[in-house]
């Protein structure tokens, strides 16, 4: 039987990705911070393992002995510049800590879950060949995410092979936050409007099981991008809608209107200390209108798109089941 560690299993992406290994038959080790809810892993035929990336010691303790895969899926998404500092120290010197806890336990492959972001937002589309500017961002996230995938990628070695994927937007079950918010504001009627941008809409699905292929036949020191199918933010918001039976914006805001609210909720907040639900740096992400390219998941790792309307209707069942919408 084979041995995973996942990191991140608590999760959106953490969560499918453990629930296909074990459907797999894989030997699960997951692990959690001490202070995480980790209900979302009961029924699961995990072994829990408490930890934490700024803490190389409690690694060094989770990661079972010559583990075949490590999946370091666990990041600081956070897109609020209060968060830079914990944030860069969490991305960059966590994986790094992982990197070398993996090392020490005699891991075979180290998975690291990246971003499409690292890529930068100034592309219209993005490949394996294209130049990673996100290690020059002014935003963090996409600044530390990049730094995190180029130590993952200088850490390959014989022996201890690293793959790195970069999924885009990611939809589908177990998902609370990222899209899901988007959903329970439409269901709510609290869509205040839609930004003018664009991307590649991934499901969940076959986002985790990219990561099990790449355990298993992903090139050693490669990266694949994952992407899925094509959609403007007023394309799946108006499905969205469809699918709930709510009225939708049937147009989108301009970008000055987004940057404007963007800095007026980011003034609010440096008075009130509390997260703003919308900052520069989300409007900046939103603003683009990147394709991102898959042909090289698609060949070497089996990967495979999706249309928005099974992936929303994934992540809306599940909502609906765990009572965050209203039942149909």
């Amino acid at each position: 039987m084979k041995q995973a560690f996942v990191t991140g299993g608590t999760g959106f992406l953490g969560r499918n990705l453990i629930e296909q290994l074990c459907q797999a038959g894989w030997s699960v080790t997951a692990l959690h911070r001490p202070e995480s809810d980790i209900s979302a892993l009961d029924g699961y035929p995990v072994t829990l393992a408490s930890g934490a990336l700024l803490e190389p010691d409690s690694l060094a303790r989770a990661i079972p002995e010559g583990v075949d895969a490590v999946f370091h899926v666990a990041a600081n998404t956070s897109v609020w510049s209060r968060n830079n500092e914990r944030q860069t120290a969490e991305n960059v010197d966590g994986t790094k800590n992982m990197l070398a806890a993996a090392r020490a336990a005699g891991a075979k492959r180290f998975i690291h879950t990246s971003t499409w972001n690292v890529y930068g937002l100034e592309h219209d589309a993005i490949s394996e060949t294209t130049t990673k500017t996100g290690a020059d961002s002014w935003i963090n996230y996409s600044r530390s995410k990049a730094l995190a995938e180029e130590a993952a990628l200088a850490a390959n070695a014989p022996g201890f092979e690293v793959v790195v994927l970069n999924p885009a937007h990611v939809i589908g079950r177990y998902d609370r936050d990222n899209w899901a918010r988007m959903i329970r504001m439409v269901d709510s009627g609290k869509l205040p409007g839609v930004p003018p941008g664009a991307g590649s809409f991934a499901h969940a699905e076959e986002v985790a099981r990219a990561h099990i292929s790449a355990a298993q036949r992903g090139r050693a020191g490669a990266n694949y991008l994952l992407g899925g199918t094509d959609a403007s933010f007023l394309e799946v918001v108006t499905t969205i809608g469809r699918m709930l039976g709510k009225k939708t914006p049937k147009r989108t805001f301009s970008g000055v209107m987004v940057r404007l609210v963007a800095r007026a909720k980011a003034l609010g907040a440096s008075v009130t200390g509390k997260e703003p639900d919308f900052t520069p740096e989300a409007a900046e992400m939103v603003l683009g209108h990147p394709r991102i390219v898959s042909s090289k998941a698609a060949n070497e790792l089996g990967y495979r798109k999706v249309s928005i309307n099974v992936m929303l209707d994934d992540s809306i069942r599940w909502l609906r089941a765990e009572g965050l919408i209203a039942p149909e």
